[in-house]
C-alpha cells in the first residue's frame, strides 16, 4: 500500500530547489515559524549536545513551558524532520527525543544566534532601559 503523504511530500520536493520566506505560498515560512517560535528554539537548543531526552527532562529544562506546547513543537519538529522521535514498547511508556542530522544543522544555527544575545544581554537591556524612557 502506498502511502499517499508520502508521495505527495516527494512529489513537492522536487518543485523547489530553494525556498522563497517572503512568498506566502512557500513552506518554508512555516519550517521558519516552528525553527524560531519561542518554544521551537528553546528545544533545539536543549538537544543541540546530540544526547537523547525524554520528555519529562525537557519539559523541566526548558523552564516554563506547558506540557501541550513541548508536545506540539516537538510534534511540529518532528514532521519537519529535525527531531527524532523513538518510543519504546514498554509500561510505563518510554519515549526519547534526539535530532536528527539535519537538526543538529539547524539547532546549531540556532545557537549562535542565542549564544549572540545572551553575550550582548547587557547592552540590549540598556538600550530597552533607554528606549522605555524615551517613551515615558
Amino acid at each position: 500500500m502506498k502511502n499517499n503523504f508520502q508521495d505527495s511530500v516527494n512529489g513537492m520536493a522536487h518543485l523547489f530547489e530553494r525556498g522563497d520566506v517572503f512568498s506566502d505560498k512557500c513552506p518554508s515560512r512555516d519550517i521558519l515559524k516552528h525553527v524560531t517560535s519561542r518554544w521551537g528554539v528553546l528545544v533545539l537548543f536543549a538537544l543541540k549536545d546530540g544526547e537523547t531526552h525524554r520528555f519529562s527532562e525537557l519539559r523541566r529544562k526548558i523552564s516554563g513551558v506547558s506540557e501541550k506546547m513541548l508536545a506540539q513543537t516537538l510534534q511540529a519538529l518532528e514532521l519537519d524532520g529535525f527531531v527524532l522521535r523513538t518510543s519504546y514498547p514498554v509500561v510505563p511508556p518510554h519515549v526519547e527525543y534526539s535530532l536528527t542530522t539535519l537538526g543538529l544543522e539547524v539547532a546549531v544555527r540556532v545557537a549562535s544566534l542565542a549564544d549572540w544575545i545572551e553575550d550582548n544581554l547587557t547592552d540590549i537591556l540598556a538600550q530597552q532601559s533607554r528606549s522605555e524612557t524615551l517613551v515615558s
